[in-house]
């Protein structure tokens, strides 16, 4: 999904920072944003939540963005 709160005018934030700091560190940042999801799986929210948003930034990091679907 893609809150609002993401979106600057019509740039999502994970846009802006490809802009700003390119696609290999954002690469690297969303297999960090992936770890931290799967190492809270069972701490905060619920299991399937935090699956899902690990599993958005695993793709991401791949090169797969979710958000062309």
């Amino acid at each position: 999904n893609q809150p609002p709160h993401y979106t600057q005018g019509n740039v999502e934030c994970i846009d802006a920072m490809v802009s700003a700091f390119g696609q290999d560190a954002v690469r690297d940042y969303c297999r960090l944003t992936a770890f931290k999801y799967i190492w809270r799986l069972y701490s905060k929210d619920n299991v399937e939540s935090n699956t899902r948003k690990a599993l958005w930034f695993l793709r991401m990091s791949l090169g797969d963005d979710p958000r062309h679907e």
